[in-house]
């Protein structure tokens, strides 16, 4: 019956490989057409952006509440914060590097409609750190749902699961409850799933039909420089880290999240596959404290192809405006974007807003030469994503190594096929008894010396 299921949904994303060839054709065929196809794919994307609250509220009360001390989450969360830090400078500063080398801006020309663009993207884009870190105080917690702020979820998800922790053996009965929820939320999640194709035709024939081939001709350079460096970031630099810190080859942690990155490269949003990849981190061997703060904090601060980006068309837009940055000014521009990349959501367009936002406070001469990038930015939006996603899931198992809460046992099975991820439920069958505290999903025999303090 397993095996049924599994080849059933091989099935749906053949389907959504197909469906994005065909979103490409009828893009380049009848581009007007195409682009009224847009809220297709938006339709898609809301439906799973619908469920990500739920979903980290859920596996973060069930992680923390479970922890036996609080410190342990503290541990994982200054850890993670601190290598997101250290991350996103290395990648601006890759950025920059590649940025030198090639030159892309020289030569191109800023016209009256790129002007506009440009600023249009800058109204409202900058942000204080003030206002940023207040944003993360929902208005009720409620609200913290219902308006979508990962950041707010998080917080309000890990109150919850330290007043759990605290209240012991009483709060048993309500982690029991939680964990029920999560059953259907996942459930929920997998349902939705069954609409990926149609999203993702949608999505790819709009921006086949919004951005033309004139457009990624022109500015073939500045896409292709962005597209390799993003690629050298993830198999040089990640590479290197998971395998000399964790022992684990990046080659099988990226075909085990294949299909993840299908749905981020379809709808161009790496929000999309964010509760899928709570889901399978958890199944890899990753416990659910790590997993739960790692990654929805990750979704806001460790943002390297993001990072990359903003350097990147930073020296694109400052050449393509004839006005190119010194050294000094470049090392200054760095240091603003570690600041200005952080809480750039993981969705369309917000690496275009925070560039533009970065420009205008650091340097408003350059905001116009936004205009220069604009028709390109959902093409470049695709490896942003990517970049994103796959340093997330780099980052979990890292720190689950570092905080010796990862089964290295489990993470092998798992990464060699042995023990398959669940694709009906996005969740184990160990799972199904919820008699006792809600466990990590991975089965407690398997952890062997790295039992984790979070009820294994």
């Amino acid at each position: 019956m397993a095996a049924a299921r599994r080849d059933r949904t091989h099935y749906l994303y053949i389907a959504v490989i197909v469906a994005v060839a065909l979103g490409i054709l009828v893009g380049f065929v009848a581009p007007g057409v195409a682009v009224e196809l847009k809220p297709i794919g938006t339709g898609f994307v809301n439906l799973i952006k619908m469920m990500i609250s739920p979903v980290i509220f859920c596996t973060i009360v069930l992680g923390v509440g479970s922890v036996r001390k609080a410190a342990k989450v503290g541990a994982v969360g200054g850890l993670a914060l601190g290598y997101f830090l250290v991350m996103s400078t290395v990648a601006l500063a890759i950025g920059l590097v590649v940025g030198n080398i090639l030159h892309p801006g020289s030569g191109l020309h800023l016209t009256d409609a790129g002007r506009e663009a440009g600023a249009a993207q800058a109204e409202g884009a900058s942000e204080s750190t003030a206002d940023f870190l207040l944003g993360i105080i929902p208005k009720t917690m409620v609200s913290a749902f219902t308006e979508g702020q990962v950041l707010q979820t998080l917080l309000v998800a890990l109150l919850a699961g330290f007043a759990l922790q605290a209240m012991g053996k009483a709060g048993e009965p309500i982690l029991r409850g939680v964990g029920h929820i999560q059953r259907l939320v996942f459930r929920i999640l997998a349902m939705i799933m069954w609409a990926a194709p149609v999203g993702a035709f949608g999505a790819m024939a709009a921006v086949v039909g919004e951005t033309g081939l004139d457009a990624l001709k022109s500015l073939a350079i500045i896409m292709i420089g962005f597209y390799v460096t993003c690629a050298l970031f993830v198999f040089v630099v990640l590479g290197t880290l998971l395998r000399v810190i964790a022992g684990v080859s990046l080659f099988p942690l990226l075909k085990y999240l294949g299909r993840e990155f299908l749905l981020i490269l379809s709808t161009s949003s790496s929000e999309s596959a964010l509760p899928r990849l709570i889901a399978k981190m958890e199944h890899l061997g990753v416990s659910k404290p790590v997993v739960g703060i790692t990654v929805p904090t990750g979704y806001s601060f460790n943002l390297d192809g993001t990072a990359i980006y903003l350097t990147m068309a930073s020296l694109f837009i400052a050449e393509g405006m004839g006005d190119p940055l010194s050294l000094g000014e470049q090392i200054s521009l760095l240091v603003f974007m570690i600041i200005a990349s952080k809480g750039a959501a993981g969705v369309t367009g917000a690496g275009l807003a925070t560039l533009a936002g970065g420009l205008q406070s650091h340097r408003p001469e350059l905001v116009d030469g936004v205009g220069l990038i604009v028709g390109i930015d959902r093409f470049m939006s695709e490896a942003r994503a990517l970049t994103n996603f796959a340093g997330n899931a780099v980052a979990t198992v890292l720190v689950g190594t570092w905080t010796k809460e990862i089964d290295k046992a489990r993470v092998d099975e798992v990464l060699a096929g042995r023990i398959p991820f669940d694709e009906k439920t996005l969740l184990d069958d160990g799972d199904e008894p919820l008699g006792d505290v809600p466990l990590p999903r991975q089965a407690p025999e398997a952890h062997g010396a790295d039992k984790t303090q979070a009820g294994v």
